[in-house]
C-alpha cells in the first residue's frame, strides 16, 4: 500500500481537471474454487486479483477508470488520463487530512480459508456427497460445489474518507438430482456466510447434502400444484429472494434516481400491506451480504425500506445520493476494482409478522 500523502498527490492530480470529487479504491482479492460430481474432484482453481478504480464527479457526471498497476507511477498515470477526461485545467491542490473511521468489526475470522488445505476442503465435499447420495435410492446425481474468496479493500477520496475492509466469504453448494422413470427434480442447497472455514464448526456438511436430496426426492414424487388464484404462504431464505428480485432492485438509487423505479418519488407514501416491514441491514454480524464499510467508505447501517407498508427509505449510493440530494445509506458494492460502485442490497429481508 502507498502512503497517504501518495494518495493525496493521486486525488489532487484528479481534481487539477476540474473535478468536484474524487476517490481511490484498491481491491485485492484471492478465490478459491472446487467441484466435485458423484464423489470425485472434477476441477479446482485458485485465483489473486489486485488492481484499483479511480472516479471522478463533475456534475452528476461520473468517469471511472481503473488499473491492475497499483504503484504510485501507475495511478499517477490513469490519474492523469481521468484529469484529462474532465477537460478543465485548474490550480487545485487541496490539503487532504485522510482520518481512518472506527468501526466494529461484524465479521471476525477464526479460520482463513487460505490456511486450509485443499484435501481439508475436499473432505468436507465428501461428507456433502455422502450425505445426499445415501438418502435414498432415487438420488442419481450428486454435484458439489465449494467456494471462499479473500477480498482486502482500501478507499480514499477528497473528502478526506481513508477507510480498509477485510471480507472473507466461504460457501459450500450441494445440487441433488432424483431420478423416477425418467423423470427428473433438482435439490438444491447452499450454505455460506461472511465467515472463514470455521463455517464448518456451524453447517454440518453431510446434513447440508441430505437437506439437497430431500428437496429433490420430495419433488420427484409430489403431485403437480392445482393452476387457479390462491392463497401463498412464502417461507423464509427463497422467500427473500422473491421479495430481492420483485421489490429490491427497485429500492436502489441506480434505478430511483433515473426515475426507473415504481418506487420512485413515493418516500412516505404506502406501497406494501399493513403487514410488510422490509429492510436491508449489512450489519448482522457473519451475514453474507455484511462489511463494516462499503464499497465507498461509507460506514454500514440497517436501512428501514418499508415500514407497515410505508416508504421510508432506499439503498443509496454516493453518486445515486448526488442525483436524489439524499444522504448515502452505506449501500454501495462494485463487482470488483474494475467496475464503478452500484447501489446494491446486502441482506434484504421482511420483518416477522403478528401470525
Amino acid at each position: 500500500m502507498l502512503s497517504d500523502e501518495a494518495y493525496s498527490k493521486i486525488i489532487n492530480r484528479i481534481l487539477s481537471g476540474g473535478a468536484d470529487f474524487a476517490e481511490v479504491f484498491v481491491e485485492e482479492r484471492y478465490t478459491n474454487n472446487i467441484s466435485m460430481i458423484q464423489g470425485e474432484i472434477e476441477d479446482s482453481s485458485s485465483g489473486k486479483l489486485l488492481g484499483a478504480g479511480l472516479r471522478a464527479f463533475k456534475g452528476n457526471r461520473s468517469i471511472y477508470a481503473y488499473t491492475n498497476d497499483v504503484s504510485f507511477e501507475g495511478l499517477m498515470d490513469v490519474a492523469g488520463r481521468l484529469k484529462a477526461v474532465v477537460g478543465q485545467e485548474i490550480d487545485r491542490d487541496l490539503a487532504l487530512d485522510f482520518r481512518a473511521g472506527e468501526h466494529k468489526d461484524i465479521c471476525p475470522i477464526l479460520l482463513m480459508p487460505n490456511s486450509v488445505s485443499k484435501k481439508d476442503k475436499a473432505a468436507v465435499m465428501r461428507l456433502a456427497h455422502e450425505g445426499a447420495s445415501g438418502f435414498s435410492g432415487r438420488i442419481s446425481q450428486v454435484v458439489v460445489n465449494y467456494f471462499d474468496y479473500s477480498q482486502n479493500v482500501w478507499i480514499y477520496n477528497s473528502e478526506g474518507v481513508k477507510a480498509s475492509d477485510s471480507r472473507v466469504r466461504t460457501r459450500l453448494m450441494v445440487s441433488a438430482v432424483a431420478s423416477v422413470n425418467g423423470d427428473k427434480e433438482v435439490g438444491f442447497y447452499g450454505p455460506g456466510a461472511a465467515q472463514g472455514f470455521e463455517l464448518f464448526n456451524r453447517i454440518d456438511p453431510r446434513a447440508a447434502g441430505e437437506r439437497a436430496a430431500r428437496i429433490a426426492d420430495r419433488m420427484i414424487r409430489a403431485e403437480y400444484a392445482p393452476a387457479g388464484k390462491m392463497p401463498v404462504i412464502i417461507s423464509n431464505e427463497f422467500g427473500g429472494v422473491i421479495f430481492h428480485e420483485a421489490c429490491g432492485h427497485a429500492l436502489e438509487a441506480t434505478s430511483v434516481a433515473k426515475g426507473a423505479s415504481v418506487f420512485a418519488g413515493k418516500l412516505g407514501e404506502k406501497v406494501a400491506g399493513e403487514c410488510v416491514s422490509a429492510v436491508d441491514d449489512p450489519t448482522i454480524p457473519n451475514a453474507w451480504g455484511s462489511a463494516n464499510v462499503d464499497d465507498e467508505g461509507t460506514p454500514t447501517r440497517r436501512n428501514l425500506l418499508i415500514e407497515k407498508g410505508i416508504l421510508k427509505s432506499y439503498m443509496i449510493d454516493r453518486l445515486g445520493g448526488l442525483k436524489m440530494k439524499m444522504e448515502p445509506t452505506g449501500s454501495s458494492r462494485r463487482q470488483n476494482y474494475t467496475f464503478a460502485p452500484t447501489s446494491r442490497m446486502s441482506n434484504t429481508f421482511i420483518l416477522p409478522g403478528d401470525h
